[in-house]
């Protein structure tokens, strides 16, 4: 066995994980690592694929890398071997039915099975024989076959019939021994028949075969050799055809693998319930009710590690070991895509070169080697690693404790400037006293219930869990009396500084529900600030629709108002009618001075959909900086940013012509009829728009004419930093193309 192989064994032996992998593997067509070869995405685009649609299961077929080789030389292959081929481009032309979706709709199709090798399927029948009806030679030596076994079960059941055998015979049933046709009889048969013993039973009796039926064996003998020189030459035809397409027949046996991996996790996964988590990039693992396939009924299991040490402590029997197996087996499963019971929304596991686990005890009497000094050993080899996760239960095993709390402390952390993640189980206090003032060690603590004397099988975060291990001795038996002696002599200090470890537990966890409720509450209240927003909102939309159809009305009416003065002239309606224009003039310049406060300098505001600040204020123009690039703007079109929304008045700004939008900036502008500084301007403005909206190239419609607007276009461009180039566009000289 290789040794990768057996490595791969050891760690998934120590994590308990063969029954599961024994359970994966039975959903194989065929036996084979665990692993997959090459890009672990898009083995996972194509297994999320793959669990979209339902397909039929492959058929078992033997690893067939020694055939290949015997293709590779000209040798002859049984139909058994030739038929395990057949099998699987069958079933690829089965698979091109299934309504796949992207990306295995594309790899399926692409597989061609060539006309020679579509016709060698035609020659077999379900069973893996070659079909009769292909060849009437074949077809008339099947019949003849066929009518010799009738023959000589007619002529047995003659005999069996006949009178001067009936005193012999145990009974008148045609038996099957050695794959040959037989009567059972007892003692002195040759009395009445001669025939040839075949076997003797257990209760003595004898099968035999009659000399009448020879002739008829004979012939069968005869018609079986015949068909076995008939199919050795399909055999040697089909060799040759294989022998031709040998390239194709490996392509297509390693993609029946590939195809074999996936249909196997997916199939799994739905017999199981389980999900899929694709490793990331991150060294953090993140586990929401995870569950051990190796334990039933299961304490899910929510953990998050984020640091590159974890440290668990706590209760005996509680549950630390595993919580390491844990965690390692959810990274060896996320890394070969073996799918477990998980909450798949909240559980992230990263990706990590090797996997180890320091567990078991090394000492036996064969290796002749201490615990500790094995468990140096297993250190030893661990700084030969790089981006590996290491897991090891009980570290202060076998070795004086405070002595191992030194020495394990610091291999722990030159260890991790290599880039190994450790997940560490300890009932040392003074290993967790060392380590808990590292930032990068994570403190965990396995719970105790108190009133039930039970361990929850939970897991409390940054916190030193008390190992209860009196009240564990109690809870397996030992007396009790037995357990307060011991207390006693364990000392008053020590079970004090265990009591305030407890409180320190205590404390913590309710800190923790404290912050949860809290954090619950701080929710809610964003929730209401939100839900107010929206409302204000609302109310401001409802406004602004009725001051317009309000506005609508009166002017309707002043417009009727008006044709009517036209026909008959009023002095008074006249006077009244400006009475109507200046209280509406009046009314609309208290609300923006209500409800606006004025932008000033240094405000932080909202341009279109861009982020910046007002520097500087013109007229109705104002200079913003976004991103870095200054831009002048008109002052209408900015809002004000913050918690608190500003009603505004727009008026509507004076725009360029525009022929094609995007991301609200446009491709080009026509200065046709204007001045000088309007067109400055209008052109500073639009590439400014351009600039923010990142538009790579852009139009200034300028005209021919005099060739003015041409002249002050071209020399504010030389001057702008962030033109690249600029041109006239050919075949239209009234142009200007702008590269920016």
């Amino acid at each position: 066995m290789p040794v990768e192989q057996s490595n791969e064994k050891s760690i998934i032996q120590k994590l308990d994980l063969d029954v599961y992998v024994k359970q994966f593997q039975t959903f194989l067509a065929r036996d084979k690592p665990v692993a997959m070869m090459g890009d672990i995405n898009q083995h996972y685009r194509y297994i999320q694929a793959l669990s979209k649609v339902q397909f039929p299961i492959p058929k078992s077929v033997p690893n067939l890398d020694r055939e290949l080789n015997m293709i590779k030389k000209q040798s002859v292959l049984s139909l058994d071997e030739i038929y395990a081929f057949v099998t699987m481009f069958s079933y690829f032309n089965t698979l091109k039915a299934v309504g796949f979706t992207e990306p295995l709709i594309s790899w399926i199709q692409s597989i061609e099975i060539p006309e020679e090798i579509v016709e060698i399927i035609g020659y077999f029948t379900e069973e893996g024989t070659i079909n009769p009806e292909k060849d009437p030679e074949l077809f008339k030596l099947e019949r003849a076959l066929k009518q010799n076994k009738i023959d000589i079960k007619e002529m047995l059941y003659k005999l069996a019939h006949s009178s001067k055998l009936r005193d012999y015979l145990v009974d008148t049933q045609v038996h099957f021994n050695g794959g040959e046709e037989t009567l059972l009889v007892r003692g002195g048969f040759n009395n009445a028949i001669k025939a040839t013993v075949v076997a003797r039973s257990p209760g003595g009796f004898f099968y035999i075969m009659p000399q009448s039926i020879s002739h008829l064996k004979e012939k069968e003998s005869a018609l079986l050799s015949s068909k076995e020189v008939l199919i050795y030459k399909y055999c040697k035809d089909i060799s040759a055809v294989f022998f031709k397409w040998e390239r194709f027949l490996a392509f297509i046996n390693k993609e029946y693998d590939r195809f074999d991996h996936y249909q196997a996790r997916v199939s799994f996964a739905r017999a199981k319930e389980y999900e899929f988590v694709l490793p990331s990039k991150q060294k953090h693992i993140k586990l929401h009710d995870f569950s051990h396939p190796a334990i039933e009924n299961p304490v899910p299991v929510s953990i998050n590690l984020s640091k590159q040490i974890m440290l668990v402590t706590g209760v005996n029997a509680g549950g630390k070991t595993m919580l390491l197996k844990s965690m390692l087996s959810a990274v060896y499963m996320s890394k070969y895509l073996l799918p477990f019971k998980c909450d798949v929304s909240k559980t992230e596991v990263g990706h990590y070169k090797s996997i180890e686990a320091v567990i078991d005890d090394p000492q036996s009497v064969k290796n002749d080697i201490s615990t500790f000094a094995g468990r140096m050993q297993e250190f030893a080899k661990l700084f030969n690693k790089e981006d590996a996760i290491v897991g090891v239960d009980e570290i202060e095993l076998g070795t004086d404790s405070d002595e191992a709390a030194s020495l394990f402390r610091v291999m722990l952390d030159e260890l991790r400037k290599k880039g190994i993640t450790f997940i560490v189980t300890t009932h040392h206090k003074r290993l967790a006293s060392l380590m808990a003032s590292d930032d990068a060690v994570e403190l965990i603590a396995a719970l105790y219930d108190e009133e039930q004397r039970l361990p929850t099988y939970t897991f409390l975060q940054g916190s030193i869990g008390k190992s209860y291990a009196f009240e564990t001795a109690q809870r397996y038996g030992v007396p009790v009396a037995i357990v307060n002696k011991a207390k006693k002599v364990y000392g008053e200090d020590k079970d004090n500084l265990n009591e305030l470890i407890e409180k320190s537990t205590s404390l913590e966890r309710e800190m923790r529900m404290k912050i949860a409720k809290i954090d619950d509450e701080l929710k809610s209240v964003e929730k209401q600030k939100q839900k107010l927003q929206d409302e204000e909102m609302t109310l401001q939309e409802s406004h602004r629709k009725a001051i317009a159809t309000l506005e609508n009305r009166y002017n309707a009416a002043t417009k009727k108002a008006r044709e009517a003065l036209k026909v008959k002239e009023s002095t008074e309606g006249r006077r009244l009618l400006n009475v109507a224009h200046q209280r509406k003039d009046f009314k609309q310049k208290e609300m923006q001075s209500v409800d606006e406060v004025p932008l000033k300098e240094g405000d932080k505001v909202k341009y279109r959909s861009h982020k910046g600040e007002l520097i500087s204020l013109r007229g109705k123009d104002a200079t913003i900086i976004v991103d870095g690039l200054k831009m002048r703007v008109p002052l209408s079109q900015l809002k004000r940013r913050g918690d608190t929304p500003q009603v505004k008045v727009k008026s509507k700004p004076k725009q360029a012509t525009v022929s094609v939008e995007k991301s609200g900036a446009t491709v080009s502008v026509k200065l046709l009829g204007m001045y000088a500084d309007e067109a400055i301007d209008t052109v500073d403005k639009f590439l400014s728009d351009a600039l923010v909206n990142g538009l790579n190239e852009v139009q200034i419609i300028h005209g021919t004419g005099g060739g003015v607007l041409s002249r002050l276009v071209s020399e504010y461009l030389k001057k702008h930093p962030k033109i690249g180039k600029f041109y006239r566009m050919p075949g239209n000289l009234g142009i200007t193309v702008v590269e920016l």
